[in-house]
């Protein structure tokens, strides 16, 4: 799944590497290296400009609420359970129909973060000497590339879609709620990049660490998913295929960032180990 990831990319470098023809900057959003659901978070959309004459798609960069809320929705309160999307449902499910054949975002990222119960951990819970056991935080990224120090954007997959607040009047600034979802896959099982790296017992591949991932786009996929002409489910359904393998990364982190109230550079910082290895 994708429940938490961190997005530390400006507005401006985003646009650049997307070839956005269009953003505000009065609406860019300040880094966040613990983007949480209910967060505002940078979109990536092709959709004709409101109020404009040419119909034709512009790329624009906006933010959009995470958690999608469907148009038929009565309330709102639905969109906080609706922040993943699974790619091998996605065109049956009444909330992600609609969106996913006419509202298709990228949702860019450093890379996201999962949680792992460490061994010793388990055993506590199983011997009932621990009711919660602490789970380890795991950072996971794309790999750096081409000899590059800097690791590439994280393309996730995303649908977006539009509701209606009826209570308020049509003028009203927030008469309107954009959001989002994110899509998810089967976890690889391929040796993540930097697997020899990790400590001894740790994760060898994203499946080890969760069973599901984000869906991360390569950019020869990028036109195709978000061009808004192309509407035909099973063509769509073909760009889901996941990545090659390999190409991400994963390490452990801080739990600091267990609490959404934390924030920072910090929070992606590679640990020398586990925590859980040094507490007992």
């Amino acid at each position: 799944m994708c429940g938490r990831y961190a997005a530390s990319r400006g507005a401006e470098d985003l646009a650049r590497l997307f070839e956005v023809e269009k953003w505000e900057p009065e609406e860019a959003l300040a880094p966040d290296w613990n983007v949480a659901p209910t967060k505002q978070v940078h979109a990536v959309l092709d959709r004709p400009l409101k109020g404009s004459a040419e119909p034709r798609p512009v790329r624009q960069l906006r933010p959009l609420k995470w958690g999608l809320v469907p148009g038929w929705a009565k309330t709102p309160d639905m969109g906080v359970k609706m922040i993943n999307a699974r790619a091998e449902t996605v065109h049956e499910k009444p909330a992600y129909r609609r969106p996913f054949v006419a509202r298709r975002c990228l949702l860019p990222a450093d890379g996201y973060y999962e949680w792992v119960t460490a061994e010793g951990e388990l055993k506590l819970e199983q011997e009932g000497r621990r009711k919660r056991p602490r789970k380890q935080p795991y950072f996971i990224s794309p790999a750096p590339r081409d000899g590059s120090d800097e690791a590439p954007v994280m393309a996730m997959a995303g649908l977006y879609e539009f509701w209606r607040d009826k209570t308020l009047p049509d003028d009203h600034p927030q008469a309107w709620w954009a959001t989002c979802t994110v899509l998810t896959t089967a976890a690889e099982t391929t040796p993540l990049a930097n697997a020899g790296e990790l400590s001894e017992g740790g994760p060898g591949s994203l499946a080890d660490i969760h069973p599901r991932m984000p869906l991360m786009l390569t950019p020869d996929r990028w036109d195709a998913w978000l061009d808004p002409s192309h509407t035909d489910s099973e063509q769509l359904r073909a760009l889901l295929t996941p990545p090659p393998g390999g190409l991400m990364r994963a390490h452990p982190v801080s739990t600091d960032v267990s609490n959404v109230r934390n924030n920072g550079p910090h929070l992606v910082k590679e640990l020398p180990a586990p925590e859980e290895e040094t507490l007992f």
